[in-house]
């Protein structure tokens, strides 16, 4: 009898579960499946409203900007580092090689000659440009904080202008005059460190006040010299209009 008893009892359960469910039941379950599918119809609009804000926003900002901004972060970071080596009295340059490899070296090195050629000398005007971009390669990553805070504190007078005297409303830092010694001995060293000591003529003309400036007026020399020779000649003689 026990197990007739049993399948009474699932039967009975079956029967329950296979009732047909009553409207307001159904017109129940409608509702949550509709309120479900309000809910995410908003969800996806408003997800779909930030991503049109922020395409618009990427196409609003220079072609380069992603390769900027992972410059800069790497600048920032590099000079974070730097200052660490300098705190424990490492040199940070020496470290920072002891972690690439022979391979690395010389490929860094290969984009290091593409990027920058050194193509001899050609004119004033592209020597001094090819020394402006290495200049500028050097300078630390812009402290946006300092910036702001200037650009408050002068006014108009940050932008300077033909009427804005600035002499006496700004002060350097000592930081910014150490780097820029620091870039100016390393000039004079690299300058040193390439120059050729030439045979010295003691029957030349001394059109020059020093060194320097005799080697700037032998390059005038050699690139204007023959467009120059008959003024010059009429200058010697007395005879220039």
């Amino acid at each position: 009898m026990e197990p007739s008893s049993s399948t009474s009892q699932q039967s009975e359960e079956c029967q329950e579960q296979e009732k047909p469910k009553t409207f307001a039941e159904r017109q129940a379950e409608r509702m949550k499946r509709l309120r479900q599918l309000h809910t995410q119809r908003n969800e996806a609009r408003t997800h779909n409203h930030q991503e049109v804000i922020a395409e618009d926003a990427r196409n609003k900002l220079p072609a380069n900007w992603e390769n900027r901004k992972r410059r800069a972060e790497w600048l920032l970071n590099d000079q974070k580092a730097r200052e660490e080596a300098a705190a424990k009295g490492e040199d940070y340059d020496r470290v920072k090689l002891l972690q690439v490899s022979a391979t690395e070296a010389e490929r860094l090195e290969r984009k290091k000659k593409k990027k920058n050629p050194d193509m001899g000398f050609s004119d004033f005007e592209a020597a001094t440009k090819r020394q402006y971009d290495r200049l500028i390669r050097n300078m630390a990553p812009k402290d946006m904080e300092r910036y702001e805070e200037m650009k408050e504190k002068y006014g108009d007078a940050f932008y300077g202008g033909r009427n804005v005297i600035i002499h006496g409303l700004h002060e350097d830092r000592k930081e910014a005059i150490d780097n820029m010694v620091k870039d100016l001995e390393e000039q004079i060293t690299k300058r040193e460190r390439y120059s050729r000591r030439r045979t010295h003529n003691d029957d030349a003309d001394i059109d020059y006040i020093n060194e320097r400036n005799a080697k700037f007026n032998k390059k005038l020399e050699r690139f204007y010299g023959e467009h120059t020779a008959e003024i010059k000649q009429n200058l010697e003689r007395g005879t220039a209009v």
